[in-house]
């Protein structure tokens, strides 16, 4: 399998920031890592193992990015403000560094957004906010509104609420969309949402898929037995869904 690392200085970031890509063709694949996740985590996860026929055959290219979400939504030692003022560079970062080198990399116009755990949040939002640069979102055991406390998870803004908060909860910004050209872009994609129905972030996938169906914009939920937040169910749910 064609495996390449690469490390630049981001200007978004102002910081380093890693990738890895793997395979050299196909769909190209947007993959966000779990919480506060790293780049290599995916394949740690046995979930490039199990997308090995896809990628070997050409049909998947993964490009697996990394995450400042200690910088950002989990850095409890800075403002809540500043939380989404670093996520906000983040997506611009993936926007204007990452998707512009993996067109470099394959012209392949279709590309999927993809992750688990924090990484569903992250590719949900990046793709509902960005539409017409995704084709598909795969997105696994995710959390779309960040802003709420679940059972033990707590607000990651804490009892800050600003329009920047606003327009990155794909559960509140979604329903108030009326621009039609958006919409069009978004009831174009395929959409699948998978989550265990013991995961206490069920609600937020119910209403997530409640929300899409609002706008009538076509999507699939499908709730597995059990907690299903683990890598033993992201490796079959993989081979399911991409």
């Amino acid at each position: 399998m064609h495996r390449e690392y690469h490390k630049w200085f981001s200007p978004n970031l102002n910081r380093d920031m890693e990738l890895l890509i793997f395979g050299d063709a196909g769909a190209r694949v947007l993959v966000f890592p779990t919480r506060r996740g790293r780049f290599f985590d995916y394949e740690g996860f046995g979930l490039v193992e199990a997308l090995s026929s896809s990628i070997n055959t050409g049909l998947l290219q993964l490009f697996c990015v990394d995450s400042v979400d200690s910088e950002s939504v989990y850095n409890r030692h800075i403002h809540p403000q500043d939380r989404i003022q670093r996520h906000i560079q983040y997506e611009q970062y993936i926007l204007n560094e990452v998707l512009p080198l993996s067109r470099l990399k394959n012209p392949q116009p279709f590309m999927i957004a993809h992750g688990c755990s924090l990484g569903a949040y992250h590719a949900v939002n990046i793709a509902l906010r960005h539409p017409e640069h995704f084709g598909k979102i795969v997105a696994l055991s995710g959390r779309y509104d960040l802003s709420t406390p679940v059972a033990e998870f707590r607000s990651l803004f804490d009892d800050f609420y600003n329009d920047e908060v606003y327009f990155h909860t794909p559960t509140h910004f979604v329903p108030n969309l009326v621009d039609e050209q958006i919409l069009k872009e978004l009831r174009r994609m395929e959409i699948t949402i998978a989550i265990g129905a013991e995961d206490p972030f069920l609600g937020s996938n119910l209403t997530l898929s409640e929300v899409l169906t609002a706008k009538q914009i076509p999507h699939e939920l499908i709730i597995w037995d059990g907690r299903a937040h683990q890598a033993c169910y992201w490796q079959r749910m993989v081979q399911l869904y991409l």
